[in-house]
């Protein structure tokens, strides 16, 4: 069943392939942080290294936000639409527990389950990093944990003495609002039920980082889609491209934050360039003409008899790829 009417099928497998076939769809996001997320190992935040730009061969420091801090969250708000729809059951695919093993996550998203079978997944993300610096996007806060009066001060709560301030106070360092993480989504041997499953995650996510922190807001703005035979530039490159096509407009404001629309502009203006410069076949839907694609997908999503549609679809694919692929490996599991 065809979903989608603004682009080709010679896009998609008609079914899921067992083997690589050479298809990639790549999504192009730009994440943009819209509270205080945390994006850390060690109670530190990630950070690194690198070159400013590609002609701006000075060194700076950026924020890292590392690909399972991106992929999680998405493929989880996936199977919370797949649980709502009644395409999957809790008790029959539950995450890192128990996979179901023949589901659109575990196939799409992939799973390991030891030696009873193990699905890589076709959705690749990399590691995405801050247009900023390190030290124009982070901010120190310092925590405390109140009484349930609401001060610091005890009333003597298990045994504390009354009037003594608790000691309950710590610092850590948080993203600020607006940094700018240019990300790219891809997605191996795409079908078109596959291409708009991964696609409405995408869209739908609203929280990444820290899981036990009530703040990580974050929006995924889409500015295109590239179809091609092989991977493309990577985060960092592209990064460093909006870096310096930003400096050259004169948009980079310290200390003030990036303005959204600059960032966009730059981010596609510098994909464009860099896609140039590739060694592969590709087609581009980037900026205005990723709009009526993004139209479609929107108008799709946003109605319980579309997202079904899509759903219904994806599990049909991944049953039928699993049944042909995974079955004996899944009885096998069962059994023991």
């Amino acid at each position: 069943m065809t979903l989608l009417k603004t682009l080709d099928s010679k896009f998609f497998h008609t079914e899921i392939p067992y083997k690589p076939m050479g298809k990639y769809a790549h999504f192009l996001t730009v994440r943009v942080t819209e509270s205080y997320p945390l994006f850390q190992t060690d109670k530190e935040l990630n950070k690194a290294r690198v070159r400013a730009g590609i002609a701006d061969k000075s060194t700076i420091s950026r924020l890292s936000m590392f690909k399972r801090k991106q992929s999680t969250p998405e493929r989880l708000v996936g199977r919370e639409l797949l649980r709502t729809y009644g395409f999957v059951k809790p008790e029959e695919c539950e995450y890192n527990v128990a996979f179901g093993m023949d589901n659109p996550d575990c196939i799409i998203y992939g799973f390991a389950i030891g030696d009873s079978g193990s699905e890589k997944s076709k959705v690749v993300v990399d590691t995405a990093f801050s247009i900023t610096s390190f030290d124009e996007s982070h901010e120190t806060f310092t925590l405390n944990a109140p009484y349930e009066s609401g001060t610091m001060a005890s009333k003597g709560e298990n045994g504390s003495k009354p009037g003594e301030v608790t000691s309950r106070i710590n610092q850590q360092d948080h993203i600020r609002p607006q940094v700018f993480f240019p990300s790219i989504v891809t997605l191996k041997d795409p079908t078109e039920a596959s291409f708009l499953y991964v696609f409405n995650n995408i869209l739908r996510t609203r929280h990444y980082g820290a899981q036990t922190t009530r703040t990580g807001r974050v929006r995924n703005e889409l500015i295109g889609v590239v179809f091609a035979d092989g991977e493309i530039v990577s985060n960092l490159r592209w990064t460093q491209a909006i870096f310096d096509q930003m400096k050259a407009d004169d948009t980079l404001k310290t200390p003030d934050p990036l303005d959204e629309d600059d960032v966009v502009q730059a981010a596609i203006s510098s994909i464009q360039s860099l896609m140039s410069e590739e060694y592969i076949v590709h087609t581009d839907f980037i900026g205005e003409d990723c709009q009526p694609l993004l139209a479609e997908v929107k108008a799709l999503t946003a109605s319980e008899s579309g997202i079904r549609s899509i759903l219904k679809q994806a599990d049909d694919e991944t049953k039928a790829y699993a049944d042909k692929h995974i079955g004996k490996k899944k009885a096998a599991a069962a059994r023991s």
